[in-house]
């Protein structure tokens, strides 16, 4: 077929303007920690997410945590105390068991480099449940050999073609003093350049970037060495946090830092989610949420800071990104949150090279199990795959082609190059919002006073230059059409599921409205469509 001429298509009676649609969306999904990826539930998850949406990588946390066992110092058999090692060893059963699964799927790993081995910590507090070390090494040495035996553990795996497709980060969100990161600025800096030396010493075409920062803020607080809390109270206070000057954390100084030392930057990793906390005087966290289109500002900011760089040339993954940075965040379940990344993903599929979002699936544990089935987890599908709103609002978006032939402030209109079928989007993020994002909820009643906003919106289009006869699947997910947190809260929100119930639970979150339209003999597709608030629809060639 891609040989065949290309049918000239128009919109609305204009020529399709036929520009690069980069599925920004579906480059990279982040996940918890490695070892939930040794889970039978993960990983089928994980397959539907490859095969369904079109994921190509998965990022997670604890890569070097202690429950995959790569580095010890000391063997015990489970009696008695530990038996020193005369060095270390690293062993790498669990993460092959984790590697093969993820190539086998179909996609690839981007390898978060973290967090430290217990044994290795120069101190020994935790974050999350799971207890991840976050200091830096005692000894940087043996941490550049644990880097280096790893990699070229995966080159001998997998062959050199392979790994130099993989992006490798150094570390998660070391600005976040002391919960990721216990040392200072520059000794993560200085972590960052032994680990990137580490890497292009073994094959200079693997890829490397940093420095995974944490969020855009509007104030100091990571100005210094160490993170200074008494400089965001303003934050917390401010009436308009929109009005404030909200940056990225450390990339400037990153980037200089790197600069100087002429060390390697291939991409810049960040995180933005336009909602966060800024703790007031009192030490108590105020709740923030910025303006919908605080994402595409942001991407738009950090590209020219980069292109004003030594490194103009960096690629830019967004290595986690969602409405909320909560794993307890209600409106992760909702209709709204899927018309809100919808309508974010569509405005910054040119800002960056990937989005990832965080996260695949509701087996995630930074905060231990969630309480109950619908408990506001990042995932696109619950603890029991099902499918949430969000997943929907993916797999619409996956149906797009990669040339963009119309962009609508509501939509877009799509062909793809290799079949030249024609497929679209459309949203009605509600007029009643203005400006405002969805915000966060702590409980899932918090979130249902969005359903009174408005109005519906009426899409319009005619696009010419369609075989006669070609039929179009029309599909729409709205507040009657897949909602299945609202259908948990009509059950009563049950905390633990009966099997009939999460059948039906299933059943009603795939239950979305759908249709067929057939283009006339004349070509032309007249498509008016309804769309109640909150509704995503999709509009592509059937099979």
């Amino acid at each position: 077929m891609a040989n065949l001429p290309r049918p000239v298509i128009s919109i609305d009676g204009h020529p399709g303007e036929d520009a690069p649609l980069v599925h920004v969306w579906s480059e990279c999904a982040g996940a918890g920690r490695a070892n939930e990826a040794l889970r039978a539930d993960w990983q089928r998850q994980f397959a539907e997410a490859v095969d369904v949406l079109g994921f190509k990588y998965v990022r997670f946390h604890g890569l070097f945590h202690d429950d995959m066992f790569v580095y010890r110092e000391s063997y015990g058999g489970g009696f008695g105390p530990n038996t020193p090692l005369e060095a270390p060893v690293h062993t790498f059963s669990y993460v092959d068991k984790v590697f093969d699964f993820i190539l086998d799927s179909g996609a690839r790993p981007f390898v978060e480099l973290g967090f430290m081995p217990s044994e290795l910590a120069t101190q020994t507090g935790t974050v999350f449940w799971w207890g991840a070390h976050c200091s830096p090494p005692k000894n940087m040495a043996r941490w550049v050999e644990l880097v280096t035996a790893t990699v070229e553990h995966w080159i001998g795996r997998y062959g050199i073609d392979e790994v130099r497709q993989w992006p490798f980060e150094v570390w998660n969100e070391p600005n976040l003093v002391p919960h990721f990161w216990t040392g200072t600025r520059t000794q993560y800096f200085e972590l960052y350049e032994a680990t990137v030396k580490a890497l292009k010493g073994i094959d200079a075409g693997l890829r490397v970037g940093g420095p995974s920062s944490s969020v855009f803020v509007p104030d100091d607080r990571y100005k210094g060495e160490v993170e200074d809390r008494s400089k965001e109270h303003a934050t917390a206070a401010a009436a308009d946090v929109d009005a404030l000057d909200w940056r990225p954390v450390w990339i400037e100084e990153f980037l200089t830092w790197c600069a100087e030392r002429q060390v390697p930057v291939d991409f810049v990793s960040t995180h933005t989610y336009p909602t966060d906390y800024a703790f007031d005087s009192n030490g108590v966290g105020v709740p923030l949420s910025r303006y919908i289109d605080a994402t595409r500002d942001d991407l738009t900011l950090l590209r020219g800071l980069i292109a004003e760089s030594a490194y103009p040339d960096a690629e830019v993954h967004i290595t986690e990104w969602s409405t909320s940075p909560s794993s307890r965040d209600r409106m992760h379940d909702t209709v709204f949150a899927a018309a809100s990344i919808t309508r974010s993903y569509l405005q910054c599929a040119a800002l960056a090279e990937s989005i990832s979002y965080w996260t695949f699936t509701d087996v995630f544990e930074e905060g231990g199990a969630g309480l109950g089935p619908f408990h506001g987890g990042f995932g696109l599908v619950n603890e029991q795959g099902i499918h949430k709103p969000t997943f929907h609002a993916f797999r619409m978006l996956g149906h797009l082609g990669d040339r963009l032939l119309a962009s609508m402030p509501h939509g877009a209109v799509t062909r793809d190059s290799r079949t030249s079928a024609v497929s679209a989007v459309f949203f009605n993020y509600p007029d009643d919002m203005g400006g405002k994002s969805i915000g966060s909820a702590d409980s899932y009643e918090a979130t249902r006073h969005l359903r009174e906003k408005g109005p519906n919106r009426r899409v319009r289009h005619s696009i010419a230059g369609l075989a006669p006869g070609t039929a179009f699947l029309v599909e729409v997910l709205d507040w009657e059409h897949g909602n299945v947190a609202e259908a948990w809260y009509q059950l009563g929100s049950p905390v633990n599921l009966s099997r009939e119930e999460a059948r039906h639970l299933g059943a009603v979150a795939d239950a979305l409205l759908r249709h067929t339209l057939t283009v006339p003999d004349t070509g032309v597709l007249e498509l008016d469509l309804d769309l109640p608030p909150w509704a995503v629809a999709s509009v592509r060639q059937s099979d």
